[in-house]
């Protein structure tokens, strides 16, 4: 099994001032679940080499056994520092594909036709494609075969209106997930702010926030007609 995670070349947190990136765990969760799995996993981002990584993810906070297990992992940070180029990679060497959120998505890969190409290939060979927290928000401009967007109709969930109000960038951020899926005709819907909560539609995962990266993973493996147990 070989899946391809796609994360954002994106560092600037609008006019802030402040850095962004991609969120850690919402890579390292799926990561170890998809490595402890077997598979094979290849890392992407827009413009290859190190993504920048979300500096609030790395906060006390916001550390988990698997974000602790990944930064300690020598061979998972030399193959974080070399993404490959999003526009060298091609649907058909994997089997899935998984998106990790943070801020960043939501300038770069929202916008990025790589990116948007990409998914509607992968959705098109029958492949699941998963995406958690911000991420859901790279579908804005995915279509389906004819022409509508892909969210139409679909049951989706991502990064709350109320969570980002939480963390003080509604004002910040170029467009708000729940509202950019609602808008597209997506069935939205959601869980207590910052609990786990993960929706599949056919061969789409959505996952709320980073509690949700890890059973959207698990999730993803299931839909690849696996099990995680042993």
């Amino acid at each position: 099994m070989k899946v391809l995670m796609v994360l954002t070349s994106h560092d600037q947190l609008g006019n802030t001032g402040r850095k962004t990136g991609f969120w850690l765990e919402e890579l390292a969760a799926p990561y170890y679940a998809f490595k402890d799995f077997g598979a094979e996993i290849v890392l992407a981002s827009p413009k290859g080499g190190q993504p920048p990584l979300d500096p609030k993810s790395k906060e006390p906070d916001s550390q988990t056994e698997d974000t602790r297990r990944f930064e300690a992992d020598a061979q998972a940070m030399a193959q974080l520092a070399a993404t490959a180029r999003l526009d060298s990679v091609n649907q058909a060497d994997f089997d899935a594909v998984f998106y990790p959120g943070g801020h960043g998505p939501l300038w770069d890969l929202a916008e990025d036709k790589h990116s948007i190409a990409l998914i509607e290939s992968f959705l098109a060979a029958r492949k699941p494609v998963a995406l958690v927290c911000h991420a859901p928000g790279v579908l804005r401009h995915v279509k389906k075969a004819d022409g509508r967007p892909l969210v139409e109709g679909k049951k989706v969930t991502g990064f709350t209106n109320s969570e980002e109000a939480a963390v003080e960038l509604t004002d910040v951020v170029p467009f708000l997930v729940e509202d950019e899926l609602k808008a597209k005709g997506g069935n939205f819907s959601r869980g207590d702010d910052w609990a786990p909560y993960v929706v599949s539609d056919d061969l789409l995962i959505t996952g709320q926030n980073p509690a949700s990266s890890a059973p959207a993973a698990e999730l993803l493996l299931e839909q690849l007609g696996t099990s995680t147990s042993p």
